[in-house]
């Protein structure tokens, strides 16, 4: 009897912490860049006894769905758009360097390079500072250009210029910031075959219907097992009306 409530009991938690996974993708349908989270299924045998007769279901995320979102233009310089692979290198608040596709950039008051949430964006020799009361304008390698107001587009200077990354998919992992970075701790290498694409945003790859659907379908399996967990209570009193009666 226990090997049935191992396993309902497990599968039914590990489906409540996938419902939450895709409340968490829905809840991110219009953060730009987002990366949709893909968790599995997986049965576990426990060790014991001569065979292997019980098993528990294990939650493990798989990765990170890279396809990417669907990119809108807004006109703005600062608004970044990456058409094809790659990541924009920022610093994390842990001090860590980190990796995203929300390209919706701002400057500080002191000329920082800043992402929406404040984080410094990394040029290839550090934080970016861009010089005030100029017009920037950004080049598909990523560079960072000044033209001083009422200036000739032929004559603009460059001030920095932003690292590009394009590490393994394999080889990144997402953190509890939301930002990616490399398993192995170190930092990716500037990849000059990307490029970025001066006043788009790339949207987020959550699809609102899938996700949707899947919840329903999460919600019916956790149905089922807490309908097995029940069974397995009815049987267990049955058997003890039986012993009971011997």
């Amino acid at each position: 009897m226990d090997r049935l409530i191992y396993t309902a009991m497990t599968g039914a938690k590990q489906v409540a912490e996938q419902q939450t996974t895709v409340a968490h993708n829905l809840a991110n349908v219009n953060t730009g860049g987002f990366r949709a989270q893909i968790d599995a299924f997986r049965a576990m045998p426990i060790p014991g006894g001569e065979k292997p007769t019980r098993a528990q279901v294990q939650n493990s995320t798989v990765a990170a769905d890279f396809t990417p979102g669907a990119i809108q233009q807004t006109g703005r310089v600062l608004d970044l758009a990456l058409p094809g692979a790659g990541w924009l290198s920022v610093l994390g608040a842990d001090g860590r360097e980190a990796y995203t596709r929300s390209g919706s950039l701002k400057l500080g008051p002191d000329g920082a390079l800043l992402t929406q949430s404040g984080l410094p964006v990394l040029g290839e020799g550090g934080p970016l500072n861009l010089p005030p009361d100029v017009e920037l304008l950004v080049g598909r390698d990523g560079t960072i250009s000044a033209l001083q107001p009422g200036a000739s587009p032929a004559v603009a200077e460059q001030v920095g210029r932003l690292k590009l990354v394009n590490p393994p998919q394999a080889g990144l992992a997402r953190g509890d910031d939301g930002l990616f970075r490399l398993r192995s701790g170190a930092d990716a290498e500037a990849d000059p075959t990307v490029t970025v694409e001066s006043g788009a945003l790339e949207g987020s790859n959550v699809n609102v219907v899938d996700a949707m659907v899947r919840m329903i379908d999460l919600g019916r399996q956790f149905d089922t097992q807490m309908s097995l967990l029940k069974h397995a209570d009815g049987n267990a009193s049955k058997a003890d009306q039986v012993l009971n009666l011997m």
